[in-house]
């Protein structure tokens, strides 16, 4: 075993037992949180190219069955429904396949399949990436494309019925503003509704990647249906918008930064919120600003009302 499959295979471990531990501890935000964050790490290691990956194709695909898990896992965790859900039990009998991944052969013992995920950039697509991207404030690195090759949407979710007396609200993602916006590969936004105390209030959707890049924004120009009614969200509630981005030496997906908007906030036309630094606070307690640039996330919003 390589000293890179192994480091990938002790941080996925890790990662697996943190996530199954906080759910046996009722710690369901939290579980969720880690078991979509490593989907996203195995998916991202399934779809790499063949003299990219530690893995064959054949332990490529249990890798991305096992992420399917994971998901499956996650939404039985938001579900309010009680039949067809995918246990905690079934999910601790993926972890010793996962730590062996090198040496197992037998059949999968879920009948699930790879979850499609949007095609990542292949080796050469992005030239010359030699830059560091945790340091938020470090000095821009080498330049690439201003757009993006065509990508699989994202998880978008069409507007609900609408009810009488009731209002929907469509947020349209304009672009963000980054000092190093035109190092980011493959950015998106993932989309969620929280209550004060970070749980979900709604399904989480996912922007398709960013339609292209410029100067110091990302565009992305598309909207997003918030699904439930601006009535029925509970007092203390906020939508965030995380920006996310692939991390070709790490090999995984990372939240670069978030922003959030608040229920007095919710108002038709542009709206201009400030960027917070990672990781996700979505309680709202420590907050701290990326930068001090003036660079945000440009919205405008659009209300529905019977």
């Amino acid at each position: 075993m390589s000293e890179a499959a192994r480091s990938l295979l002790q941080r996925w471990g890790a990662s697996f037992r943190k996530g199954t531990d906080f759910d046996s501890w009722g710690q369901l935000v939290e579980a969720i949180d880690e078991y979509q964050i490593l989907a996203r790490h195995l998916q991202k290691e399934a779809q790499s190219q063949h003299n990219n990956s530690e893995f064959t194709e054949d332990q490529k695909k249990t890798i991305a069955k096992i992420a399917t898990c994971l998901e499956l896992r996650s939404a039985a965790l938001q579900s309010t429904q009680s039949q067809e859900e995918f246990k905690l039990e079934d999910l601790k009998k993926l972890e010793p396949i996962l730590k062996n991944i090198l040496t197992y052969n037998k059949e999968f013992p879920f009948d699930v399949q790879p979850v499609p995920l949007r095609k990542i950039l292949a080796p050469g697509e992005e030239e010359n990436l030699e830059f560091e991207e945790d340091d938020e404030e470090g000095g821009a690195g080498a330049g690439s494309p201003d757009s993006f090759p065509a990508r699989v949407p994202g998880t978008l979710l069409p507007r609900l019925p609408s009810e009488p007396g009731m209002t929907l609200l469509t947020i349209k993602i304009e672009k963000i503003g980054l000092k190093d916006a035109g190092q980011c590969i493959d950015p998106y936004i993932t989309v969620s509704v929280k209550d004060v105390n970070g749980v979900d209030l709604t399904p989480v959707q996912d922007t398709p990647v960013a339609s292209r890049k410029e100067d110091t924004y990302v565009h992305f120009n598309v909207d997003i249906e918030i699904q439930k009614h601006v009535e029925k969200l509970t007092k203390g509630a906020a939508i965030f918008f995380e920006f996310k981005h692939y991390k070709p030496k790490k090999r995984f997906t990372s939240t670069k930064c978030f922003a959030f908007m608040e229920m007095d906030e919710i108002k038709a036309g542009t709206v201009v919120i400030e960027l917070y630094k990672k990781p996700t606070d979505f309680k709202r307690k420590k907050l701290q600003l990326l930068t001090k640039k003036p660079l945000y996330l440009h919205l405008h919003q659009t209300l529905h009302k019977e």
